[in-house]
């Protein structure tokens, strides 16, 4: 019985030794998967991808423009260390002229107003808007409160049919990664 014992428990750990690594945590997975999304080239503020992690099982959710986005985000996230199975939820949003017309029009006015050149300059700017028939989401990560009714702001004046904000500030984002 013992014997028997031993032998389960050893064989579950061999993995783990045999890889030199300590199983990763869902939080570390989780932050190599906003990185590898992050520096895909093909990820721009058009796009909203967000991911759940649950014992290295990882579900993608969001709207990119591009189909093939779907594909290369998700073989992206699971090449991510620990990430055991990959569900992929991203949605294509559809095409249109007059979408693609108002995400830009939308960027100009939020990128290129003087409160948010700070965030125009990085790599993978935080504002992201996701348009789908006339109406706007932004998504993303702010600095404040009037950085998030700003942007909104910005958005509405640019002929959408409709602006939701979903916006948080860094405040929030600390207080929920502290719980």
């Amino acid at each position: 019985m013992w014997r028997k014992a031993v032998v389960v428990v050893w064989a579950a750990l061999v993995p783990v030794v045999a890889s030199g690594q300590a199983p990763r945590t869902d939080t570390s997975i989780l932050a190599d998967i906003a990185r590898e999304v992050e520096q895909y080239a093909g990820f721009t503020v058009f796009d909203e991808v967000s991911a759940r992690v649950e014992d290295g099982r990882v579900t993608l959710r969001g709207r990119v423009t591009m189909p093939y986005k779907v594909d290369v985000i998700g073989a992206r996230v699971s090449g991510v260390g620990g990430v055991r199975d990959v569900r992929n939820e991203i949605e294509v949003l559809p095409v249109s002229q007059f979408d693609e017309a108002l995400r830009y029009r939308i960027s100009r006015a939020i990128y290129g107003n003087p409160a948010f050149w700070h965030y125009a300059s990085m790599a993978c700017p935080p504002i992201h808007i996701i348009v789908e028939g006339g109406h706007v989401t932004l998504t993303g990560v702010v600095n404040s409160e009037v950085e998030r009714m700003l942007a909104r702001s910005l958005a509405s004046g640019t002929g959408a049919f409709s602006v939701a904000s979903r916006l948080v500030t860094d405040a929030v984002v600390r207080v929920d990664h502290e719980k």
